[in-house]
C-alpha cells in the first residue's frame, strides 16, 4: 500500500437547484468566502489557479488546479492538481428530490515532504482532517446558497 495515496468521496445534499450549486462550485475564487479551510485562490487565467488550504491540523497545502472539464449539462467540474498534492478532483452535480446532490471525488498523492515523512503514523489524522474540511465546506455552501 502506498501510504501517500488517498482517494476521497464526499456527498453533499443541498437544498438548492443544480444550476445554483454548479454555479457556486465553478467559481473557486469565491470559495474562501464560504469555505473557511480554503484560505486563498489566486487565478492565473480562466482555467488555472493556485489554491492554499488549511484545516484543523497545523499545516497548509498549496497546489495548482487546472480545469480539465467544465460541463454544465452533465454537471461535471474536473481539475488536475499539482504541487503539495498531485492527482485530480471532480464535482458531479445532479438533481436529487427538490434539491441537489454534489458528489466530490478526489484521487491524489501527497508530495509535501513533511506529510510524506508522517504518512504511516499520520494517515488517520490526515483522513479525519479532510473529513472535517469537507463537513465545513458543506455547511458553508449551504449558508452561501441561502444568501444568494
Amino acid at each position: 500500500m502506498d501510504w501517500n495515496h488517498y482517494r476521497f468521496r464526499s456527498l453533499w445534499s443541498l437544498p438548492a437547484a443544480p444550476a445554483a450549486v454548479f454555479g457556486a462550485l465553478e467559481r473557486p475564487e469565491d470559495y474562501p468566502r464560504w469555505w473557511p479551510q480554503v484560505r486563498e485562490v489566486i487565478r492565473s487565467d480562466d482555467t488555472t489557479g493556485i489554491i492554499t488550504i488549511r484545516s484543523v491540523l497545523p499545516y497548509a497545502m498549496t497546489f495548482t488546479a487546472r480545469e480539465t472539464r467544465r460541463d454544465p449539462d452533465a454537471g461535471v467540474l474536473e481539475i488536475v492538481i499539482s504541487g503539495d498534492i498531485e492527482g485530480w478532483a471532480r464535482w458531479t452535480v445532479s438533481a436529487a428530490g427538490s434539491g441537489t446532490l454534489a458528489r466530490y471525488d478526489q484521487d491524489v498523492d501527497v508530495r509535501k515532504p513533511l506529510l510524506r515523512r508522517l504518512a504511516l503514523a499520520g494517515r488517520p489524522a490526515f483522513r479525519a482532517n479532510h473529513r472535517l474540511m469537507m463537513r465545513a465546506g458543506l455547511r458553508g455552501l449551504r449558508r452561501h446558497l441561502r444568501a444568494v
